[in-house]
């Protein structure tokens, strides 16, 4: 296994991993990244200065990714952790452990003061991940995702 960032061949591939542990979970389809654009297009969707998108691959074959990207209608100072998905081999494995400490100093590097999230309240293992990192629950949504199925929102400070 390697962590490496997106390229343009990567697209298909997370797209499929991503799309497939919404459908294997059962999670909404509406309302959440597996009917964003971006989902489609993750190579580009990750082009800024301010902006990177981290795969995870097995000899060639995606197995999961997370990012930072800025949050929308927010501060400049503000990213957000997005489309942090690992398929079913991974999980439990420190994997997902890794791409958040990428995904974090990635943003720090970058010069960003707070990262937000939102997820969904089924993903109990990966609310317990961004806890142990020191994201705290939000009340209220921040920016504009687009995402109104996240029930959860979570902040961290840089």
């Amino acid at each position: 296994m390697r962590i490496r960032e997106i390229q343009f061949e990567d697209n298909s591939q997370i797209e499929s991993v991503i799309k497939t542990i919404f459908l294997e979970l059962e999670l909404p389809l509406t309302g959440t990244v597996y009917e964003d654009v971006e989902t489609t297009r993750m190579f580009e969707s990750y082009q800024e200065n301010t902006a990177v998108y981290f795969i995870i691959e097995d000899h060639g074959i995606v197995k999961g990714g997370a990012g930072i990207k800025a949050l929308k209608s927010e501060d400049a100072s503000v990213c957000e952790l997005q489309k942090m998905y690992l398929s079913s081999e991974l999980r439990g494995k420190g994997y997902g452990e890794e791409l958040m400490k990428m995904c974090l100093e990635a943003a720090k590097s970058m010069g960003y003061k707070h990262c937000y999230l939102e997820t969904l309240t089924a993903l109990k293992t990966a609310q317990q991940l961004y806890k142990k990192h020191g994201f705290k629950f939000l009340n209220n949504a921040m920016g504009n995702t687009g995402h109104s199925s996240c029930g959860l929102r979570m902040i961290k400070a840089l």
